[in-house]
């Protein structure tokens, strides 16, 4: 235990609940009795600005693998991992933003050229797991294909990057660019607003997309920072079933400890049925409280979207649904949450 965490204890309830395999695949979690002292530079919380282009895909940071840890049970559908990369404090970044990697070989598209940069959303604070700013932390999906006439997995098909990053092993190098910010003109959009502590904030992730929420809550309720969280974060996560639930021990810890300031709602698409009887997605689990997340944003909250692109069609239909209902017209509510910079996406 590093000794920044001297004040966190481990927490074993979650293992009776998930069963033996959920038990094997889950990382130790430390309940949250006591906020840890980040031994970081104090530049890091008083900066100014976010970090940015501070390593460009011509000349990126050859960091090192720290861990990677298979973070779903076995009858999870894929295997997920969470990558902690040392980047020796050279990296620097904020909640919300993304680190580009550069899988070796080829770009099968320009051949004699280094693979394209890949994305991924950082899935810890500005000061990483161990608290002292020198890692980040990825949530990475294992991309492969199975061909449907042979039933078999199709290595030639597989995703470069996130197989890469899943087969690394600790004392790896990979090289990471501080390129952070991904599909946003203005590069701000995913970042976690701190002007008002007191804010509601209403986060909503599919898979791996949970990865700047897991950073935006250990900001929040885990580290003891200058940014004092005294509003509401609302977590919404949509996966498979219930192995497949990402950092669940955490969210859990902080529903415990912080029960004002934090709500967590689950929608598992295979085990779950929404009220028409179909399967549970996220945004049946949005409607569930459609009343209280429109009166959230219409006092200001700040609504967040991260995951597959896919997820935004079917959210959106129950939004505009729900707004009908409401006697609202969903395009004049949308336009006005973001020019009130309330809405925040960020898919893939």
């Amino acid at each position: 235990m590093p000794a920044a965490a001297q004040g966190f204890s481990l927490d074993l309830h979650a293992a009776a609940y998930f069963g033996e395999s959920r038990k094997a695949a889950r990382r130790d979690f430390f309940r949250v009795n006591a906020k840890v002292a980040t031994t970081a530079a104090p530049n890091l919380d008083t900066a100014s600005d976010p970090p940015l282009n501070l390593f460009k895909p011509k000349t990126p940071y050859t960091a090192t693998i720290k861990s990677v840890e298979r973070i779903v049970g076995d009858k999870a559908p894929g295997e997920t991992c969470h990558i902690v990369i040392d980047h020796g404090g050279n990296v620097p970044y904020w909640e919300g933003q993304s680190y580009g990697v550069i899988p070796p070989g080829e770009n099968p598209k320009k051949p004699g050229t280094p693979n394209a940069v890949r994305l991924y959303s950082i899935a810890s604070t500005r000061y990483g797991d161990d608290f002292d700013g020198k890692t980040a932390s990825l949530c990475v999906r294992r991309a492969v294909y199975w061909d449907p006439e042979t039933g078999k997995e199709d290595p030639a098909k597989k995703g470069v990057c996130s197989n890469f990053l899943c087969d690394r092993k600790p004392g790896d190098k990979v090289q990471i660019t501080g390129k952070l910010f991904l599909y946003r003109p203005s590069g701000k959009i995913m970042l976690l607003p701190e002007s008002n502590p007191k804010a509601a904030h209403i986060m909503i992730a599919t898979g791996t997309g949970i990865a700047p929420f897991r950073g935006y809550l250990r900001r929040m309720f885990m580290e003891d920072v200058s940014f004092k969280f005294g509003g509401l974060a609302w977590l919404f996560l949509g996966v498979a079933n219930r192995d497949s639930l990402l950092y669940h021990d955490e969210f859990e810890g902080y529903l415990k400890e912080y029960p004002d300031n934090f709500r967590y709602d689950i929608a598992l698409s295979r085990e779950q049925n929404n009220k028409r009887g179909g399967k549970m997605y996220v945004q049946d689990k949005i409607e569930e409280y459609s009343e209280e997340v429109f009166k959230l944003l219409d006092e200001g909250a700040h609504i967040y979207f991260c995951g597959l692109k896919g997820m935004m069609p079917g959210i959106q239909d129950t939004l505009k649904r729900v707004a009908e209902e409401r006697g609202e017209s969903w395009e004049e509510k949308l336009s006005m949450l973001k020019k009130k910079k309330q809405w925040h996406v960020e898919v893939y």
